[in-house]
């Protein structure tokens, strides 16, 4: 074929524990992602010789810093591939907001091209390369509900949770991952959360124990640098949600309601007090 489009979903972490610093710099982790209804889309191409890459966004590079234009370049040299590749991207998900927005859009983009193509290379060798690129593309690769542990390329697909309404909101701030766990090596008295325990709740299909064992190990350093983050939180719990926390690195907070009107509500107050620039009403998928 000679054009394709993709849907780029964007990830939540339902737990986060960093269990410490590797001696390659890299730090280990253990935790929970999830796949959320919000998504970018690509408009993939075959198009002459090279890569182009354009986007909707002003906010982004579109030439080799690019993680999409990083990706087409990784499937032409893997696979030889002699033609030309234009994508186009349109952006929805938040940017820097913890939410894999560009590991997505690359997972997307090796996924996109391997259908384009009819490559039929298998999910185990996109993800294979796609942790070339950043340890959150082989997850957005497999997508869904999933264990990830070493540096986030070790992968175990999990049972899905109970589908509900999610409030996401991005403070208009932007948070360093390199600044929070920079920090995070210096703090002590770390509460780490039962990310185990949450596996089991998940496997037994409880929402209830899921949101007992919501947790996120960066929002030590996060939340102190960043109060927004905790009002948001407070704020949703305040207005409905039955469980709150902030996402990756930051600075994006989601909410978990169990219907969809009191989240939109949520959405309205959440939007009219300043608190948030993008706000989201999703699901879980």
């Amino acid at each position: 074929m000679t054009e394709y489009q993709m849907k780029a979903y964007a990830k939540i972490n339902l737990g986060l524990d960093v269990l410490g610093k590797l001696e390659n710099g890299y730090h280990e982790v253990k935790m929970v992602m999830q796949t959320v209804g919000i998504c970018d889309v690509l408009e993939l191409k075959r198009s002459g010789s090279g890569i182009v890459v354009t986007t909707d966004s002003g906010e982004l590079p579109t030439d080799e810093n690019n993680l999409i234009f990083k990706a087409a370049k990784l499937m032409r040299e893997r696979y030889h591939i002699a033609d030309g590749i234009r994508i186009h991207l349109a952006k929805n998900i938040p940017i820097a907001a913890g939410m894999a927005g560009g590991s997505t859009d690359a997972a997307a983009t090796l996924k996109g091209i391997n259908r384009m193509f009819e490559l039929g290379a298998t999910p185990e060798e996109l993800m294979e390369l796609g942790v070339k690129i950043g340890a959150d593309v082989p997850y957005c690769v497999l997508g869904g509900t999933a264990l990830a542990e070493g540096i986030g390329e070790k992968l175990t697909a999990l049972t899905p949770v109970p589908k509900c309404t999610l409030l996401v909101a991005k403070p208009d701030i932007n948070v360093s991952t390199k600044y929070v766990y920079e920090h995070l090596d210096a703090a002590e008295n770390l509460k780490h959360p039962d990310i185990d325990g949450m596996v089991e709740a998940i496997a037994l299909g409880s929402l209830q124990g899921i949101l007992e064992r919501f947790g996120n190990v960066l929002e030590t350093v996060t939340i102190p640098a960043y109060p927004v983050i905790a009002r948001i939180k407070e704020r949703m719990l305040s207005l409905g949600s039955v469980g709150s926390l902030m996402s990756g690195s930051g600075p994006t907070v989601f909410g978990v309601y169990l219907d969809k009107a009191t989240a939109q509500t949520a959405a309205e107050a959440i939007r009219d007090e300043g608190l948030a620039g993008q706000i989201y009403v999703t699901e879980t998928c």
